[in-house]
C-alpha cells in the first residue's frame, strides 16, 4: 500500500453547509410570499409542514451521504437500492432538475435586475441575453474549479442571508396582527389551502441534497455530509418562516398577492426606500449563489452516471482541476436552448413554468430516494441493527410519504407532462444500452 498522503479534498463543513443552504436560498424565497397571499396565512402551516418534510429528506440523505459518500447523490443511492435501470432513470431526471432549474434562476436573475434597469421589462431580446450570459459565467467560474465554486458559494450565501435575517428578526416589530388573521383566502377547503401552498414552498427547499452530490470533494465526507445538510436545512427552515411570517404580517394579504417584490415592498415599509434598493441587490445576490451552486451540481451528475457506464463516456471527462467540464458544457447549452425557446413568455410566466416543471423532476428522485435507502437497508441487514435502524426507517418512510403528497399537489398538468419526461428516458435507455452491446 503506498505511503503517499491523500489528495486534500476542496469542501468543508461550512463550504458545503453554504452549498446546501446557498442552493436552497435562491430565487424561490424572494418571489413566494406574493404566490402564498392567494392562500392567506395557512400557508405559514405549509411552510411549517414543508420544513419537516424537508428535514426528513435531509435526514435520508445525511444517512445515505455518511454511510454511502459517493459521487451523484440521489442517483448512486438509487442505483445501489434498485440497480441501473432506476438508477439512469433517478440521474436522467435529477440531472434535467438541475439545468431547468438553473435557467429558472437566471430569469429569475433579470426580473431583480429590472428593479435598477426598467427597460429591461418590455426587452425580450435584451433580458434572453443577460440571462443566457449569467449563465455562461457561473459555468466559467465552474470550469475553474470546484473549490473556487466553493468560495464564491460561502460568500454569496452570507450576503444574501443578511438582508433575509434583517426581514425575519426586526421585521417582527412591525407587524399588524390583524393582517394575520385572514386565515384561508383560497375559497378551497384548508386541506386543499395547505396542500396547495406546500406544493409552492418546496422549490424553495430544492438542493436539500446538494451535500451528498460532490463527495469526491468533500473533507471526512461520512461526518460532513450529515452535519452540512442538516445544519443547511434548519438554517434554511428558520429564515424562510420567520421573514414570512414578517412581511405577512406587514403588507395586507390583497396588496401582498400583487407585489412583484414582496421583500423589497416590505423593506421600504420598514425602513424607507433605501431598502428597496439594499433588499433587490440581495435577491440578485441570491440569484446569482443558487446559480452557482446548482452550476457545480449539474456536472456532477452525468459524470457519476458515465463513470458507471450509464450516460456516454464523453460526461467523465474532467480538467486538471478535476472539474466535469463536458457535463458543465453541455447542461448549460440545453439551459440556453430552453431559454430561447420560452423567452417570449414574459419573465414571470417563464419563470412560473420552468420551476413547477424543475420541482416535479426533483421530487421524483427524493421519493426514490427514500425507498433506495430502505433497500439499501434490506440488502445490507447484516450491517445495521437496534434502534437506530428503527429511527432510519421511520424517518425514511415519513419522507416518501412527504414526497408522494407534495406530488400529488403539483397538480394534474404538471403531473402529466411530468410523467411524460420521466417516461422519455426508457428509450434513452435502450439506446445507450444498444451502443453499449455494439461497442463490446
Amino acid at each position: 500500500m503506498s505511503n503517499s498522503p491523500a489528495p486534500k479534498r476542496a469542501l468543508g463543513l461550512w463550504m458545503l453547509t453554504a452549498l446546501v443552504a446557498g442552493n436552497m436560498i435562491g430565487s424561490g424565497i424572494f418571489l413566494l410570499p406574493a404566490s402564498l397571499a392567494s392562500f392567506g396565512s395557512i400557508s405559514l402551516i405549509a411552510w411549517v409542514l414543508t420544513a419537516l418534510g424537508a428535514i426528513c429528506l435531509g435526514l435520508v440523505f445525511a444517512k445515505l451521504g455518511s454511510i454511502m459518500p459517493r459521487v451523484g447523490g440521489p442517483y448512486a443511492y438509487c442505483r445501489e437500492g434498485f440497480g441501473n435501470f432506476t438508477g439512469f432513470q433517478i440521474a436522467y431526471n435529477y440531472w434535467i432538475a438541475l439545468w431547468v432549474g438553473n435557467a429558472a434562476i437566471a430569469v429569475a436573475a433579470v426580473s431583480y435586475l429590472t428593479v435598477f434597469f426598467p427597460g429591461f421589462k418590455n426587452n425580450g431580446e435584451l433580458t434572453l441575453i443577460v440571462s443566457v450570459g449569467l449563465v455562461w459565467l457561473m459555468t466559467i467560474i465552474n470550469i475553474i474549479g470546484v473549490r473556487q465554486a466553493g468560495i464564491f458559494q460561502l460568500v454569496t450565501t452570507i450576503l444574501k442571508l443578511l438582508p433575509l435575517i434583517l426581514i425575519g428578526t426586526f421585521g417582527l416589530l412591525y407587524i399588524h396582527p390583524s393582517y394575520l388573521t385572514q386565515v384561508n383566502t383560497s375559497g378551497q377547503s384548508h386541506f386543499s389551502a395547505i396542500t396547495g401552498a406546500a406544493t409552492l414552498t418546496l422549490w424553495s427547499f430544492i438542493g436539500l441534497e446538494s451535500a451528498s452530490v460532490p463527495a469526491d470533494d468533500v473533507e471526512n465526507p461520512q461526518v460532513t455530509i450529515p452535519k452540512a445538510t442538516i445544519l443547511g436545512v434548519v438554517i434554511t427552515s428558520v429564515v424562510y418562516i420567520l421573514s414570512t411570517v414578517a412581511i405577512m404580517g406587514v403588507i395586507p394579504m390583497s396588496q401582498l398577492a400583487k407585489s412583484n417584490s414582496p421583500y423589497a415592498d416590505a423593506a421600504q415599509m420598514m425602513f424607507g426606500h433605501t431598502a428597496y434598493y439594499v433588499i433587490a441587490i440581495g435577491a440578485i445576490i441570491s440569484c446569482l449563489g443558487a446559480l452557482n451552486g446548482w452550476t457545480l451540481l449539474q456536472g456532477q451528475i452525468p459524470l457519476a452516471a458515465a463513470r458507471d457506464g450509464l450516460f456516454p463516456k464523453v460526461f467523465a471527462k474532467e480538467t486538471r482541476q478535476g472539474t466535469p467540464h463536458v457535463g458543465l458544457i453541455v447542461s448549460s447549452l440545453l439551459i440556453t436552448a430552453l431559454l430561447i425557446s420560452t423567452y417570449g413568455f414574459g419573465l414571470v410566466q417563464q419563470f412560473t413554468l420552468i420551476i413547477l416543471i424543475a420541482t416535479l423532476a426533483s421530487l421524483i428522485p427524493y421519493f426514490f430516494t427514500c425507498l433506495a435507502e430502505l433497500m439499501i437497508f434490506i440488502k445490507y441487514k447484516e450491517q445495521f441493527n437496534g434502534k437506530r435502524l428503527t429511527k432510519s426507517v421511520i424517518i425514511s418512510i415519513l419522507g416518501m410519504l412527504y414526497s408522494f403528497w407534495a406530488i400529488y399537489g403539483s397538480g394534474q398538468q404538471i403531473l402529466f407532462y411530468g410523467g411524460l419526461l420521466f417516461f422519455s428516458s426508457v428509450p434513452v435507455y435502450v439506446w445507450m444500452q444498444w451502443n453499449s452491446s455494439r461497442i463490446r
